[in-house]
């Protein structure tokens, strides 16, 4: 009598994301042929079918989709369960799933990753930068440990801890901007050349809410989905931008310009997954991101 097993599992997951034996066999790196008789023997097991075979893609019948959402769930679970038990707690080793969201690749990743390698060196990182909308998901899913993002509306199941306050303010590469008597006034960006994020980027969104709440309409000449050619434009060229604070303190070509009223701030946050395994290494990650942005000066959460 054939007996359920993990592989079952993992093989009925692929073709469902695939919808496709052949893909998923590939990925696999199995034959199609094995691949098709495995769900088949699940399928007798269980004694329901699971994947309707008739149409041009493969499609989950409604007990295959019930079945599959149990089964992410208990792998998901599975390969926590490993990490605890491989966990140790002197932080000798371990490894560490961190995702951010993408301004903080620019100021925040190498001083934390530096700084963990200075305390930890036996840890290993993998760090993603990715919308915020996928790394709440990717953190449900079990596919990362830890994320940082921003404070707001977050998905069922995750909860943020604030970390600190970041502002935004008015950057451009011509020195003298910082020594105004007074900050500029934002109607006086009316019609004035930006270089700008694109769209990619929540900053983005949150600098676009900024001035339409002041009725200002800026011309973006240059939008950039990369914050090394934003501040490489801005050096060069006499266009301004709009940046973190902690992005321009770190570039001393870049000179900040005072606005009045100045940019709204954002709470940035370290995320998790409600009631998941956290390792060691979870926890002194967090530990080592409050020590830091404390000794950076950057300014606590409100």
């Amino acid at each position: 009598m054939a007996v359920l097993e993990l592989r079952h599992l993992r093989y009925l997951l692929a073709v469902a994301e695939e919808g496709n034996f052949t893909r998923a066999a590939e990925d696999l790196h199995i034959s199609q042929p094995t691949l098709s008789q495995q769900i088949k023997q699940l399928e007798r097991i269980l004694g329901v079918q699971l994947l309707d075979r008739t149409g041009r893609t493969v499609r989950l019948t409604d007990a295959g989709e019930a079945y599959v959402h149990h089964a992410r769930r208990a792998l998901r679970d599975l390969a926590a369960a490993e990490r605890a038990v491989h966990d140790v707690q002197d932080l000798s080793r371990g490894h560490l799933r961190l995702a951010v969201t993408p301004t903080f690749t620019a100021y925040l990743v190498g001083p934390l990753t530096a700084e963990l390698h200075t305390r930890h060196p036996g840890i290993t990182l993998t760090v993603k930068e990715m919308t915020q909308d996928r790394l709440e998901a990717a953190l449900l899913a079990d596919e990362l440990d830890l994320g940082i993002a921003f404070a707001g509306t977050h998905l069922p199941g995750i909860t943020a801890a604030p970390l600190f306050t970041e502002t935004l303010g008015l950057v451009t590469g011509i020195a003298g901007g910082a020594d105004r008597e007074r900050p500029l006034p934002v109607d006086d960006l009316a019609g004035r050349q930006l270089a700008l994020l694109s769209g990619d980027f929540a900053t983005r969104g949150h600098i676009d809410a900024y001035f339409d709440r002041h009725g200002v309409g800026p011309r973006i000449t240059v939008e950039a989905n990369s914050i090394q050619a934003l501040t490489e434009i801005v050096r060069r060229t006499g266009l301004a931008t709009v940046l973190p604070d902690a992005i321009t303190h770190d570039h001393p070509h870049l000179t900040p310009v005072p606005l009045d009223p100045p940019l709204p701030t954002r709470t940035v946050t370290l995320l998790k997954r409600e009631g998941a395994y956290h390792s060691a290494v979870t926890h002194a990650f967090a530990r080592l991101a409050h020590d830091l942005v404390r000794a950076r000066g950057y300014a606590p959460p409100r």
